[in-house]
């Protein structure tokens, strides 16, 4: 049985560009990037080649890239790293945010930290001016996702990093989920930190990156040589470095006009059947491989389960709590009840996807829901 893969969000496949690069540095530049024999300064030269690479993607000219094993990493070295260095304060985030952060603010809570929670509207969007007022003369950091992983709304990042700039707080966003699918500029955006990861982009898992503005302090989680600035020490994943720059390089526009035009497609489709909803927003305020739906009366646990079995994988949210018993805190934060929240699906597309993919998607999704709806207990 053929397998059609949606669930880019969770991960992707690894391009065969990227394995051929990280193939030949495995095999010829295998030295220790800290070590000064030839060996070690050509890992050296290969990493710092990858960081200008991929530095140049976000137009980050007063930016360092540190690299890191992960989104999940990075997003804990940015808010445990400012508040480390401020030891207390107030951190303004919102409801929607990926699991690592809030947990993360809910452990920076018991240590002392003051956490404000910013709701969102039915879209996922949060309210600026609710933000402005939020803002004291104590909080530290907003922290605020670029592009979500569940609902694929895409916030106004620039003008909530302009919000902290006129009120001197430092901004991080997560961009694990938009990096190279809509442009980030980070001189235009004020954004002071910004998360990444190679998985999403059909780079090697293991490998993210913390992009920091020049002059803004954080304090290192990990210690011991003083890599990457001094910020995050370990021997650098040479291999996994060069292949994340390599991802970056290699994704094109002509990816993401792909994916819109399938997205739209499979939105369209989903919309047709009755009693269906679109989760999130439309156009382009939503990332261009994101549909997140409502089936009413089906458990959507259940319709993922019969699409696997018909060769089609989906999500029933973020893939970090995708085992949890608990409804999406998104959809419940954008005002879905717990029932209809556990009555969604997320599809995400890739690179690969074909518009018979999605023909089939939809032929098997119609076949679901009405065989899932004639046995629902949901129902009536």
């Amino acid at each position: 049985m053929k397998r059609i893969y949606l669930d880019y969000a969770a991960t992707t496949p690894v391009d065969e560009e990227v394995i051929r690069v990280m193939n030949e540095i495995h095999r010829d530049i295998f030295g220790n990037a800290s070590s000064i024999h030839l060996d070690g300064r050509r890992a050296r030269e290969a990493i710092e080649r990858a960081r200008d690479k991929i530095l140049r993607k976000l137009n980050a000219r007063n930016h360092k890239l540190i690299f890191t094993s992960g989104g999940t990493e990075s997003n804990n070295t940015a808010l445990k790293g400012i508040a480390f260095r401020r030891k207390r304060g107030h951190i303004i985030t919102s409801k929607i945010e990926h699991d690592c952060i809030l947990k993360t603010c809910e452990w920076l809570e018991k240590l002392g930290f003051r956490i404000t929670y910013l709701p969102v509207d039915s879209e996922g969007f949060v309210d600026l001016k609710k933000l402005e007022e939020e803002i004291g003369n104590d909080t530290i950091l907003v922290s605020i996702n670029h592009g979500n992983n569940e609902i694929g709304t895409i916030e106004d990042v620039k003008a909530i990093g302009e919000i902290c700039e006129d009120k001197g707080v430092y901004f991080h966003s997560d961009a694990c989920q938009s990096f190279c699918k809509t442009p980030i500029d980070l001189e235009e955006m004020k954004i002071d930190l910004l998360t990444i990861n190679a998985h999403k982009i059909y780079g090697p898992k293991g490998v993210g990156g913390l992009v920091i503005r020049d002059g803004v302090e954080i304090e290192p989680l990990m210690h011991g040589g003083g890599h990457e600035f001094g910020l995050r020490s370990g021997t650098e994943n040479v291999p996994g470095i060069v292949g994340f720059s390599k991802a970056v390089e290699i994704f094109k526009e002509d990816d993401i006009r792909k994916m819109k035009k399938l997205r739209d497609m499979l939105i369209k489709g989903i919309l047709e059947l009755e009693d269906t909803k679109l989760n999130g927003p439309k156009g382009n305020k939503r990332l261009c491989n994101n549909v997140n739906a409502l089936f009413r009366y089906v458990d959507g646990e259940a319709l993922l389960l019969y699409l696997d079995s018909n060769g089609i994988s989906v999500s029933t949210g973020s893939a970090c709590s995708s085992s949890s018993s608990e409804p999406s805190h998104v959809l419940t934060a954008i005002g879905l009840d717990p029932k209809d929240a556990r009555c969604s699906l997320r599809f995400t597309l890739g690179k690969w996807n074909e518009e018979e993919d999605v023909r089939f998607t939809l032929d098997v999704l119609e076949e679901g829901v009405n065989k899932l709806r004639e046995v629902s207990a949901l129902k009536g």
